[in-house]
Formats: C-alpha cells, structure tokens, sequence
C-alpha cells in the first residue's frame, strides 16, 4: 500500500497501524480480524474492503515490517563504519540496539513462520523468502565489497548468527545475543581472510 493511498484513507491507515501493533505484540494467530477492526475504530466490513482476507492483511504486514528495516538499515550503515567490513559488523550492532528496545518480540518474519507454517506458495511465505534473499544479498554485497572469496556461502553463514541472535534475545533477553554474534562473525572473517 502506497502512502498516498493510505493518506487518502485514515481508516486504512488505522487498520495497518493496528494490524502492525497486534501481529507484532501478540502473534498473528491470537489476532482476530475484529479486533483489529475495533482497535482501529472501523467496521469488519470496511477492513475487508482495504483487505480481502486476513492472509492478504499478514502478508501486507510482513512487507511493511521488511520495508521499514531496509530502510533503517540503509540509513544506519553508512553511519557506523566506512569499510564494508565494519559495516558488516555493524547490522549486528543495529541489531543489539532493537533487543534492547522493550517492545521487542523477535523477528516478525521467524515468528511468522513458526506461528502459521503458510504453505510454499502463500504469499505471506513468499513475502518471508524475499526478506531473507534482502538479507543474504545485504551480507554477499558486503562481502563482496570486502574482496572476501566465497562470499555466498560466508553469507549463509553470517545469516544463521543473523536469525540465532534474533530467537537468541527473544528467548532469553539477559544474554546479550548480538554482541555474541558479532564476535562470531568477526571471528568469520578474520579466519576466511587469513586463509585467502
């Protein structure tokens, strides 16, 4: 949904504001489609104007979410280091700053998946996989900048500190998960670089 569009229409805005808020806080399956249309003060009937189903709701949420951290992300980067190396290291930083946040309830897009197992064709799942490609051709640009070989698979690599690091702090938020999986990445490429 454009900005434009959801200006034009306050009630949609709301429904996307509400919908965003309780997925996130809750989970998308305690969220009923009336909740979210009673918190955003429309009418059921008027939410599934904007949105034909609830799956067509989630899978708007997880665009959303992806949009917004790839945003946040490309703004922050630059900010923390001018060598691609240190920008690397960085999204693990970025990610330390977001656990600590108190609203945070993991990675929307890790939950979503375990919470509705969506089946391999459902958009919300399809909406899953392009945020995690974003993921791993952030990390392989990166890499690649750096010179480091293989960069594909050190990427895969550095995705799995990603995503442990995210259920990491989710379960047990007195460890600090992103300062452990920044060590590990560091630790990645210092030993891929001596041994190229």
């Amino acid at each position: 949904m454009t900005q434009a569009l959801t200006r034009k229409r306050p009630g949609l805005e709301r429904v996307l504001k509400t919908a965003d808020r309780l997925f996130y806080e809750e989970g998308i399956h305690a969220t009923g489609v009336d909740r979210i249309a009673a918190e955003a003060h429309v009418s059921k009937a008027t939410l599934y104007t904007y949105f034909r189903t609830k799956d067509d709701l989630v899978t708007d949420y997880l665009h959303r979410r992806s949009r917004s951290w790839r945003e946040y992300v490309a703004g922050e980067l630059p900010e923390h280091g001018a060598s691609p190396e240190e920008r690397l290291l960085a999204i693990f930083d970025l990610l330390g700053e977001w656990f600590l946040s108190p609203s945070y309830r993991g990675c929307p897009f890790i939950n979503s998946e375990a919470e509705c197992a969506p089946g391999p064709s459902s958009e919300a799942h399809l909406a899953n996989l392009e945020h995690r490609s974003w993921v791993h051709t952030l990390f392989g640009g990166l890499l690649k900048e750096a010179g480091v070989a293989e960069p594909e698979a050190i990427a895969r690599q550095l995705m799995l500190l990603y995503d442990g690091s995210m259920s990491g702090a989710q379960a047990d938020p007195s460890v600090d998960w992103a300062a452990a999986a920044r060590e590990a990445a560091e630790s990645i490429l210092r030993n891929h670089q001596t041994s190229h």
